[in-house]
């Protein structure tokens, strides 16, 4: 099972001292945080993508590419990557090139984002975003797979005679998630090609995340790829340790406070109670983590928000150091446990779909053309 932290790139004031960072000691911050994942053991560092402050990571695969030079051993993904207002070309060859740097030790997790403004400033339509996902997918897949592709969609010029270039590495496109908190028609579409599907789990109760994971897995298993509980799932998650939880409480709650996404809102108890956001011991987040697989079934993936709401980069180099050290080796003892042997225990890597060959699963081209008519109707 992997497990790691993600990062959405805000800039925050620190409630404690009044101040922010500046955009470019939060970019430089955010590439600490990958370097010290890897440090402790941790398998996957993932990046938002966002256009408009407070925040920072506007091209992610610039910030992916930096940190592949730097690393060994680290998978590169995204937190989102925005396939409504992204040109798929662009995907493509951006995602390709960072294949080639990184020796294939990337993978990308596709969303429509949460920032309305976004559209428009890309020139499209926020009414049309999830045809938009839809359409653009199917493009993106055809990119990978094909040498020369001749298409025409809704949404954006034909293309005649294109082809990728550089093409993916060993003609391998990188695995691909899908994630979504709220749209049945994201986990459609992750089931639909036999992707991953992953769920943020912040802001969420575990029974909206488990009737949405159920439903990617059931249409997984509709459309022939596996059983359903063979299917790639991810979650997000969101704690903050410290080895007394009264001390972890108390010092988080100026930053809960205060956060620009939840702060002024329930308490923190509360909060705590109603979503998976954990705030205590080493020992209440594995408990609290280990539960996730109850509701959501046994899963391939975990990742972390640990630097965010203005929490300090020490603050922060110290939670990733606990998650590597203290809960990630026992969770991966748990969770191993407990999953049938016929279950996944990672998504695909890249030498895994190679050795797949052509007619994998993961690879295979199909036809979208129903699943886009319904999308746009």
């Amino acid at each position: 099972m992997q497990f790691g932290i993600f990062s959405v790139g805000d800039v925050t004031v620190d409630p404690t001292t009044g101040r922010a960072p500046s955009e470019s000691e939060r970019l430089k911050a955010m590439m600490k945080y990958a370097l010290k994942a890897e440090e402790v053991g941790l398998d996957v560092f993932a990046t938002g993508e966002h256009h408009n402050p407070p925040f920072v990571p506007a091209s992610p695969t610039t910030m992916l590419g930096w940190i592949a030079a730097r690393t060994e051993r680290l998978q590169l993904s995204t937190a989102t990557t925005l396939i409504t207002t992204n040109d798929p070309v662009k995907i493509a060859e951006d995602f390709s090139v960072l294949q080639h740097l990184a020796d294939g030790r990337v993978d990308l997790m596709l969303g429509r984002g949460n920032t309305g403004p976004v559209y428009p400033w890309f020139g499209k339509d926020i009414r049309k975003g999830i045809p938009l996902a839809i359409e653009n997918y199917h493009l993106l897949r055809r990119l990978w797979r094909e040498k020369v592709v001749d298409w025409e969609g809704q949404f954006r010029t034909p293309l005649r005679g294109f082809t990728l270039a550089p093409a993916p590495l060993d003609e391998t496109p990188p695995f691909v998630w899908h994630g979504s908190i709220r749209s049945p028609e994201i986990a459609e579409q992750a089931a639909f090609y036999g992707d991953g599907f992953f769920h943020n789990h912040i802001f969420w109760n575990k029974e909206h995340t488990q009737q949405m994971v159920e439903l990617y897995r059931s249409r997984f298993e509709h459309y022939g790829h596996g059983s359903a509980d063979q299917a790639i799932v991810g979650l997000g998650g969101q704690v903050f340790m410290r080895k007394n939880s009264q001390d972890a409480v108390r010092e988080f709650r100026p930053y809960f406070d205060n956060a620009p996404v939840y702060g002024h809102g329930p308490s923190l108890e509360e909060f705590t109670e109603m979503t998976p956001l954990t705030v205590g011991s080493p020992e209440q987040v594995i408990e609290r983590t280990l539960g996730f697989a109850d509701y959501v079934g046994d899963y391939q993936r975990q990742l972390f928000l640990v630097d965010h709401a203005g929490l300090p980069e020490e603050v922060v180099l110290e939670q990733i150091e606990i998650l590597g050290t203290e809960v990630v080796p026992v969770l991966r003892r748990e969770f191993e446990a407990r999953r049938p042997a016929h279950v996944p225990s990672d998504p695909p890597s890249h030498a895994a779909l190679v050795a797949q060959g052509p007619g994998s699963k993961y690879r295979q081209v199909i036809s979208a053309t129903n699943l886009e008519a319904e999308a746009a109707a």
